[in-house]
């Protein structure tokens, strides 16, 4: 009997578990870092580089300007009030500004939670009430939904709108007082001692049953997650430093949350921002973009799979096509392979209550 059985063996006998050991090395994982920490850890190799592109305008943030205007995101939370542990929520479709305060909300000691500006004022209140949501970053569109929180709660509402000549509503900051802070002023997020138990993102998941409700994420669980998926010498995702990696689901989610913001972030990818599904603008982006890493749910393969207009775009750029959310049959695989020659197409399956993927296969 080989040495490895013997051990599974007596452990099994003692225990009464069974532990499956890969051939492959362990994964080091520096859980004992705070996530923003962990995500910026090689910040040095890629502080030039593409970090987030906006699709809509092409505007382009290096690492090194995500690394700096979120930590003055992070002190200016704080001058408005936000403390270690408080909940700052992101009520936003996809768009820099999101990442940005996600992180900033990191490097403050807070907690981010997400919520999708299309629910109705009632679940946003929901959500806003059970977290105890201090500060919102939203946009001016969307104020009317959440106004009641301001004027019974003290909420402080932050507007993105980047349009200097048209007001935002009354009572609300803009989103660019935050980002004047100096690098003085930013030594405040130096102060923070965070650990790594401390939650850093609050997501909602109405798991298999019942309405949402709050998944605590810790620093060391998400940094744990990403670690597994994209660190190491065998990777759950082959994403490098020079892949652009398209990002048009719903960051408000887990999926695009975890397995593209912070997975793209670790590795110092370039991370291409949709707002929404477009098929036309998306295969524009994919060839402007050259993008090479494409994550998708079964909805948006489907649609790229009856498209005629993809051959009008050169995909040949992408090298991988993630779907997950829900599974492909076999069909809608060999189409959607179809449309992109070079590209191997993976599935993946994962839940918010374990930070995400936990599992994944290539075809």
């Amino acid at each position: 009997m080989a040495p490895q059985q013997e051990v599974m063996e007596k452990k099994q006998s003692n225990n009464g578990d069974v532990i499956f050991r890969s051939k492959l090395p362990d994964i080091y994982i520096p859980n004992h870092l705070s996530l923003h920490d962990y995500i910026f850890q090689n910040l040095s190799q890629f502080a030039s580089k593409p970090c987030l592109i906006n699709g809509p305008t092409g505007h382009v943030y290096t690492y090194s300007d995500v690394h700096v205007i979120s930590r003055q995101i992070a002190a200016g939370f704080h001058k408005l009030g936000v403390n270690q542990n408080d909940v700052v929520m992101i009520l936003l479709p996809n768009c820099p500004e999101f990442v940005l305060s996600f992180l900033a909300a990191s490097f403050r000691g807070a907690t981010a939670t997400a919520a999708n500006p299309f629910f109705t004022p009632a679940e946003i209140a929901k959500q806003a009430k059970a977290s105890n949501t201090k500060l919102i970053v939203t946009e001016s569109r969307y104020v009317d939904k959440v106004k009641p929180l301001k004027n019974d709660d003290g909420v402080v509402i932050v507007c993105i709108d980047d349009n200097e000549s048209v007001p935002i509503p009354e009572g609300c900051l803009r989103f660019t007082e935050l980002t004047q802070e100096t690098t003085e002023s930013t030594d405040v997020n130096d102060s923070v001692k965070i650990s790594p138990d401390d939650v850093v993102a609050l997501p909602y998941s109405s798991g298999t049953t019942g309405l949402p409700k709050g998944v605590m994420l810790t620093h060391k669980g998400l940094v744990t997650s990403v670690a597994q998926q994209v660190d190491g010498e065998n990777p759950n995702l082959y994403f490098h430093s020079d892949d652009v990696i398209l990002c048009v689901l719903p960051m408000f989610h887990i999926y695009a949350l975890n397995s593209i913001m912070l997975c793209g972030l670790r590795v110092g990818a370039a991370i291409l921002i949709m707002p929404k599904f477009e098929i036309h603008l998306l295969l524009e982006l994919i060839q402007r973009c050259k993008v090479t890493v494409a994550p998708m749910v079964p909805p948006i393969v489907l649609a790229i799979a009856k498209s005629p207009e993809t051959e009008k775009y050169d995909l040949s750029s992408i090298r991988v096509v993630k779907s997950g959310a829900a599974p492909l049959g076999k069909e809608l695989e060999d189409a959607v392979s179809a449309k992109f020659p070079n590209a191997k197409l993976g599935q993946g399956y994962g839940m918010t209550e374990a930070d995400d993927i936990l599992q994944n296969y290539d075809k």
